[in-house]
């Protein structure tokens, strides 16, 4: 079995875990909070910005750690960073000097310990693979929890998306498209950059009712729509009517990102490839000046 495969598999131990911490540094109701991060990590951001304006807590901008405007002026700097050794991530962090930060990270004995104010640390959910699984779902868990966002039986969900079967014929799909709203618009775009990732796949991922302004166009025979929790009004059936498979999920959105996380495994071992370490791709991108 491949590192990957296990860490999926240690996903609702993991959440039990963070549903069981109240870690000091995390933003408080009424701060304008700007929360950083990439690839993963900036994905888990946007849900968790989404999520919190949607709770009227305060003010919340996901970006990229490199297009982090530091001159705007936020109460919080939030990073999630896995590997805490991330150049874009501490580099924004230092630029953030003199605000409040706070670093989510699965390796606190890395610079990212002098680079945050406060450092939340997750290493228990930290990861062998280079494909981020466990890490991420687990920061978000713990930032959910934090905004008391977090069904009661979410990590018994998990435990049903490591069974519940996969679209049928999506392991021999040539095409997946990944749609969320709200929340689930950054789980979506997770979800086409684990497929990409791990197989290679042609995926792509969009605001639901953008899918249908264009994006629809790909769509047919051979092609997977994944919606991450209730399809806007109509839509499934235009989906439908294009002759791909359609996946709705009752499970929590995070939970479905489980069986997401599954079928990249699934693709890439069919393809003969190396899900844990991806072509091209390392576990921290640290940058040398030019």
């Amino acid at each position: 079995m491949t590192h990957v495969a296990d860490e999926i598999a240690s996903q609702p131990q993991c959440w039990r875990r963070a549903l069981e911490l109240a870690p000091p540094g995390l933003p408080e109701p009424g701060e304008r909070v700007a929360v950083l991060g990439c690839g993963t990590s900036l994905y888990i951001a946007q849900a968790y910005a989404a999520l919190r304006e949607g709770a009227a807590l305060g003010e919340t901008d996901a970006f990229a750690a490199s297009e982090f405007p530091v001159d705007r002026g936020y109460d919080r700097v939030l990073a999630i960073s896995r590997s805490g050794t991330t150049t874009e991530v501490l580099a924004a962090l230092t630029r953030a000097a003199g605000t409040p930060t706070t670093a989510l990270t699965g390796a606190p004995a890395t610079p990212i310990s002098a680079a945050a104010t406060t450092v939340v640390d997750l290493g228990f959910a930290d990861e062998k693979s280079v494909v981020q699984t466990r890490f991420a779902t687990t920061a978000l868990v713990l930032l959910r929890a934090h905004l008391g966002a977090v069904p009661a039986d979410l990590p018994e969900q998990a435990e049903r998306a490591l069974l519940d079967p996969l679209p049928e014929g999506a392991t021999e799909a040539r095409q997946f498209t990944f749609l969320g709203t709200g929340w689930t618009v950054g789980l979506a775009n997770e979800a086409a950059l684990k497929l990409r990732e791990a197989s290679g796949s042609w995926t792509e991922s969009y605001p639901a009712m953008e899918y249908r302004h264009g994006p629809i166009s790909v769509s047919g025979p051979g092609g997977v729509v994944w919606f991450f929790g209730e399809p806007p009004a109509g839509l499934l059936e235009q989906v439908l009517a294009t002759g791909a498979a359609a996946s709705v999920s009752p499970l929590d959105p995070l939970a479905d990102l489980v069986r997401a996380q599954r079928l990249a495994v699934d693709l890439a071992t069919a393809r003969g490839l190396d899900p844990d370490r991806p072509r091209n791709l390392t576990r921290s991108i640290i940058l040398t000046a030019s």
